[in-house]
C-alpha cells in the first residue's frame, strides 16, 4: 500500500473514498471507467486503496490522484500499463522521471476535471465562434454542453491550421480515418470480447490502448517519411 494509503487509514484526517464515489469523481472526464477497470489496475499493481476489515477498498485523494495521472496517461499519450508503472516506480522512489519521448506529465494530469461552457473554451483556445461551429459541422469536436482538455487542444490546433489555410472542412477524412483505425483495433479485440468476464474487459480496454498507441507511431513515421520528400 502507498505510504499516502496507510497514513490516511490511520491519521483519518481524510475521508476515504469507495469504488463508486471513485467512479463518480472520474467518469465525467474518463467514460469508459468501470469498477471492472478500476480492479484491474489494482492488479496491475498501479494503485493500492486500502481496505476495511470487510475487505471493501477504500481509495485515499493521493490514489484519485494517482488513478487520474494513470488514466491521463493512458488517453493522452497511449502508454502501455508496463511503461506507466516504471514511470509511477519512479515517481516513487522520489525520482524525476520522463515519459518516451521526452514528455513529462504536466499539472494538469494531477489537476481537478476541467468543465468548460462553450465561451469559456472560445475564450481560452483565442478561437472564434464560427470555427467552433465547422469544427463540430466536420465531426472534428462533437457536440456538448461542457467540452474538456481534449476538445481545447483541438480547437488551439485548428486556431493555427487555419492560419495557414487549413480549415475543418479540410478535415473531414479525419473522422472517417479514425473510425477505421476503431475498426482495426475492435477486430483486434474479438477473442478477448467473446468473453463476459470483467477481467478480459478490462484487458480488451488496455489492448486497445496499447494497438492505438502503435497505429500512432505507424502514423506519425508516414508522415514523416512525406515531410521529408517535401523538402527535397
Amino acid at each position: 500500500m502507498p505510504a499516502s494509503s496507510a497514513r490516511a487509514v490511520a491519521s483519518g484526517a481524510a475521508p476515504l473514498l469507495s469504488i463508486g464515489q471513485v467512479l463518480a469523481r472520474l467518469t465525467p472526464e474518463f467514460s469508459d471507467l468501470t469498477p471492472s477497470k478500476l480492479r484491474f489496475l489494482e492488479e496491475q499493481g498501479l494503485v493500492s486503496p486500502a481496505r476495511t476489515e470487510s475487505g471493501y477498498r477504500k481509495f485515499s485523494a493521493a490514489d484519485l490522484d494517482r488513478l487520474r495521472l494513470v488514466l491521463s496517461m493512458q488517453r493522452d499519450h497511449y502508454l502501455p500499463l508496463k511503461v506507466i508503472r516504471g514511470y509511477l516506480d519512479d515517481l516513487d522512489a522520489g525520482l524525476s522521471p520522463t515519459l518516451p519521448g521526452g514528455v513529462t506529465p504536466g499539472p494538469s494530469m494531477l489537476g481537478t476535471v476541467r468543465r468548460l461552457g462553450r465561451d469559456d473554451l472560445l475564450r481560452e483556445a483565442s478561437a472564434s465562434a464560427s470555427l467552433l461551429h465547422d469544427a463540430v459541422s466536420a465531426s472534428i469536436i462533437l457536440p456538448a454542453d461542457y467540452y474538456g482538455e481534449d476538445a481545447l487542444g483541438v480547437l488551439r490546433a485548428l486556431v493555427e491550421l487555419q492560419r495557414s489555410g487549413i480549415e475543418p472542412r479540410h478535415l473531414r477524412g479525419f473522422r472517417g480515418a479514425a473510425e477505421r483505425e476503431l475498426g482495426l483495433i475492435e477486430s483486434a479485440l474479438v477473442p478477448l470480447s467473446r468473453r463476459k468476464d470483467a477481467s478480459s474487459r478490462a484487458k480488451a480496454a488496455e489492448m486497445a490502448v496499447e494497438i492505438a498507441g502503435q497505429l500512432e507511431v505507424v502514423r506519425s513515421s508516414l508522415i514523416r517519411s512525406a515531410l521529408g520528400r517535401l523538402t527535397k
